[in-house]
């Protein structure tokens, strides 16, 4: 019984939740856009509220105006019309984007980032992250997993002993390292490549893509192996961004745009 309402489960999940990132790839998807936008701005507010934001009008002003030429594009206006960015005084080179139309920038990032255009390369696969939904599909994977789990716990306690614990601790590893670590290397990647165009389409050279990354393997010393990351390694994002450069160079001469961003 128990193990034909797994087998039920597994089907109504794929049948429910087939979805097609931009890139072409499968997703599975289940919770309502609705649902992911309310998450990402009850997340947002709490951030807001326990983490100070720099007070510096440049550096607001900056940031913004480099935001605002991702974020006014037709594909990102198609997802948010109304995107909110907010500089927080945090050392850490990072940042961030959330369903509901919310960016967060770190101070630190400024450090790293070093022109109007390598901002805009993290900002855009930032962005490039909740065009792709990958929240949505981060999401998913984990309740599915969790759920899937605990149906198959169940089934399996009535099994040997043994081969339910060998079973447990070989999903038990594969959902740690496989499914429920925070984007991974397969969405970062994707997100290289969605924001690697926003960028470009914005009006800034997405060839500065590449000496961002530079720029972060020259500050990543002691950074685990590429295995056991979420991120592929500075590397290997370099080149996986050189690959279809041409292409982004062209979109980039071919936007017109030229936004004057200064600190």
């Amino acid at each position: 019984m128990m193990k034909s309402f797994l087998v039920m489960m597994i089907v109504t999940v794929v049948l429910v939740a087939c979805s097609t990132s931009p890139t072409g790839r499968k997703q599975l998807m289940i919770m309502p856009e609705s649902q992911m936008i309310t998450m990402g701005v009850q997340s947002f507010h709490k951030l807001l509220a326990d983490t100070p934001q720099v007070k510096d009008a440049s550096i607001n002003e900056y940031v913004q105006c480099i935001g605002n030429a991702i974020t006014q594009l037709p594909e990102v206006q198609a997802v948010s019309g109304d995107w909110e960015i907010v500089v927080f005084d945090d050392p850490s080179a990072n940042a961030f984007a959330l369903p509901g139309g919310k960016i967060g920038v770190n101070k630190g990032l400024l450090t790293v980032a070093v022109t109007p255009a390598q901002v805009a390369a993290v900002m855009g696969h930032e962005v490039g992250h909740v065009l792709a939904s990958h929240g949505n599909e981060r999401v998913s994977q984990s309740f599915a997993a969790n759920q899937g789990l605990a149906l198959l716990d169940a089934w399996l306690g009535r099994q040997d002993n043994q081969n339910q614990a060998a079973i447990m601790s070989a999903l038990g590893v594969g959902t740690q390292v496989g499914v429920l670590l925070p984007f991974g290397r397969t969405q970062e990647s994707e997100a290289d490549t969605i924001g690697k165009e926003l960028m470009a389409r914005a009006g800034f050279d997405p060839r500065e893509s590449i000496t961002l990354w530079q720029n972060m393997a020259r500050g990543s010393n002691g950074a685990p192996p590429e295995f056991l990351s979420t991120h592929p390694s500075s590397d290997t994002r370099i080149e996986r961004l050189n690959e279809n450069m041409a292409s982004a160079v062209v979109l980039y001469q071919q936007s017109g745009k030229r936004p004057q961003c200064k600190r």
